[in-house]
């Protein structure tokens, strides 16, 4: 787990190393344990590192080939490499070191582009062919791991943080309003753009080849989701005991490390699971919790603090436990820092899982995540539900686009962006949401069509935004973030799985009736256990009864009280200062209009109010 960076100059001239040794610097949180250089002429490859396999010198980054033709700057983990390298080894190429990395450069230098696909594990990385004068930028299938890049005035940048591309003297800080608005829309950006012009995410499941030559760029799709009924079902029985048999197999996977481990313990199904086959291969395995002040919260926040069911599994599973407790207050303090090294915010309110880094960081330096098996599995079954009751493909869309506005409705948003209404009259944010389904199966016959459909979506969009919150505030600890669920046998098995064996109830569907008063979404926030029946089954054998039988719960803290409670002077400096930043490019009396009715407890509008502090405090520091 490390960082890469690196500049092309299609201009010709040669890179100066001290720009690259900044821009590796800027990322020093990513990689404490060693740093790596390499240049040539108009090309320049930097790296940070965070030693996990191999520590020796010899897994030492970028590396080059034996015959010095390829060079390798690499971020992540293959958790098959020792496979990889027996098939290379197979071909006859050989090892000097026992690093993943070598088997990546190997894998490269003999299969291009095609070793790709078999890659089992995350990452991001620059491969520089030196024969070709060809630059290819990859990232893995689900984009567990950031890669950016960024083309001015003849300038390319590349990094796994804009802020290294930051300290080109080409790149110039504006903000893209088109990109706001969609954020504004979705609490999450769908397309490849950023909130910063110029500056790209390279989408997951694909590569970039940049010519150093000609400055020509090409992007190619290796790898995508596809999530559909199988022609020839297995029986329950079949399914299930297949599930248990891959679902262990990834976290034994992923339990590879020449350093110590250990996992977070959520208090939920997931993470237990997790923690349950990995304290059968570690004794005394650490596990991390946080909670919260539930004080002064509501009554539906009162479920927030999962530390008791944590302590439980803790005590079931003997492992060394560590917990935290948060406060509003730390929001508060922690939102400077958190915007610094989130950069682009992201889905929810990312400020516990900040925390929660931090404090696995002070053990261990590599962490097990639960993130992805509610997407896999249909965790969040009332938005299956909204999709199911759909006619037809454009009803589908507009139905789900409407539950997929999670700040504000679109009439408030184009309120809200009035003093921006000429930069944001193109966006369609609704064309936006229907393009994410362009390359997906195209039948529409059933409401397991659907529901595929749905799963598909939530995999490309809110995964992968909770991916790079995972990426971005992990690694601000120098701590590697890992998640057993994103195997590729696992999720292969998860796409194929039928529908009736992960939600129940599929003809139960809840309609909504436009014409009525009140708060119409609340009928699909109704808590409930239905999602995920096939892991809940399978995971009888490691977690208690009475967590599998819980009701979906999120890593949420309760802000919806804080906000109105003790945060309130903190909101109200921020957000009704009339300098604040934000007001650049939004309303101030629509905003304090919808931030006034949740203060007065009329509506709550927790994620509108945190994604305005969190864009605010961001905007502060480009």
């Amino acid at each position: 787990m490390c960082g890469i960076a690196g500049f092309v100059d299609f201009n010709g001239s040669k890179i100066d190393m001290s720009l690259l040794k900044q821009a590796t610097d800027a990322i020093s949180h990513r990689g404490p344990d060693g740093e790596g250089h390499w240049f040539e002429d108009n090309i320049g490859i930097g790296h940070r590192r965070l030693s996990i396999i191999d520590l020796s010198d010899l897994a030492a980054q970028p590396m080059v080939s034996k015959d010095q033709r390829y060079v390798l700057s690499y971020n992540g983990e293959i958790y098959n490499f020792k496979e990889l390298r027996n098939e290379l080894k197979n071909q006859n190429v050989k090892f000097h070191s026992e690093s993943d990395t070598e088997v990546v450069l190997n894998a490269l230098s003999l299969w291009g582009s095609d070793a790709f696909i078999k890659f089992n594990g995350m990452f991001s990385l620059a491969f520089f062919d030196r024969k070709s004068r060809k630059l290819l930028l990859a990232r893995d299938r689900y984009g567990i791991k950031p890669l950016y890049y960024s083309e001015q005035n003849g300038f390319f940048s590349f990094a796994s943080e804009q802020k290294s591309i930051f300290i080109n003297p080409n790149f110039n800080k504006q903000v893209n309003i088109e990109a706001l608005y969609e954020y504004f829309t979705f609490q999450n950006i769908f397309t490849n753009q950023t909130l910063l012009k110029d500056m790209n995410i390279l989408p997951s499941g694909c590569y970039l080849e940049v010519s150093a030559l000609t400055g020509e760029k090409k992007l190619t799709r290796y790898w995508d989701y596809h999530f559909a009924e199988p022609n020839d079902p297995l029986n329950k029985e079949e399914y299930l005991e297949e599930l248990q048999r891959l679902f262990k197999q990834s976290v034994k996977r992923q339990l590879v490390s020449d350093v110590e481990l250990g996992s977070y313990l959520s208090g939920g199904m997931d993470s237990g699971s997790i923690t349950a086959i990995s304290s059968e291969e570690f004794k005394d395995l650490k596990t991390f919790t946080c909670g919260f002040d539930l004080s002064s919260a509501s009554g539906i926040e009162l479920a927030f603090d999962e530390r008791q069911k944590a302590e439980a599994m803790s005590a079931k599973f003997k492992t060394e436990h560590y917990e935290m407790v948060l406060k509003s207050g730390d929001m508060e303090r922690c939102l400077p820092k958190l915007a610094w090294h989130l950069e682009d915010p992201r889905v929810g309110q990312s400020y516990p899982n900040y925390y929660a880094a931090q404090l696995a960081s002070k053990f261990v330096k590599v962490v097990l995540s639960g993130s992805g098996g509610d997407e896999l599995f249909g965790g969040y079954p009332w938005r299956y539900y909204r999709a199911a009751s759909s006619q037809n493909f454009e009803e589908f869309i507009d139905e789900y686009y409407i539950y997929w506005q999670r700040l504000i409705s679109n009439t408030q948003l184009k309120k809200l962006f009035r003093p921006v209404s000429n930069e944001v009259k193109n966006v369609w944010t609704r064309d936006i949401f229907r393009d994410i389904f362009k390359t997906h199966q195209n039948e529409f016959n059933t409401a397991e069509d659907y529901i595929n459909h749905s799963l598909y979506f939530e995999a490309k969009t809110f995964l992968h935004g909770l991916f790079i919150v995972e990426d971005k505030l992990s690694m601000a600890h120098s701590l590697e973030s890992r998640v057993p669920f994103m195997d590729n046998d696992l999720v292969d098995f998860a796409m194929r799985c039928p529908v009736n064996l992960k939600l129940n109830n599929l003809n139960d569907v809840i309609r909504i009736n436009e014409n009525d008063p009140g708060q119409k979404k609340l009928n699909y926030f109704k808590k409930t256990n239905d999602g995920k029946q096939i892991l809940r089954d399978m995971m009888t054998s490691y977690v208690p009864e009475d967590i599998l039988k819980a009701e979906k719960q999120g890593f949420s803290s309760p802000d919806a009280s804080w906000f109105k409670g003790e945060s309130i002077d903190f909101v109200k400096k921020e957000i009704y200062n009339s300098s604040a930043p934000i007001f650049d490019y939004i309303d101030m009396k629509e905003t304090h209009s919808i931030v006034d009715q949740h203060l007065s407890g009329k509506k709550n509008s927790r994620l509108f109010i945190w994604s305005l502090l969190n864009v605010n405090a961001w905007l502060r520091q480009i």
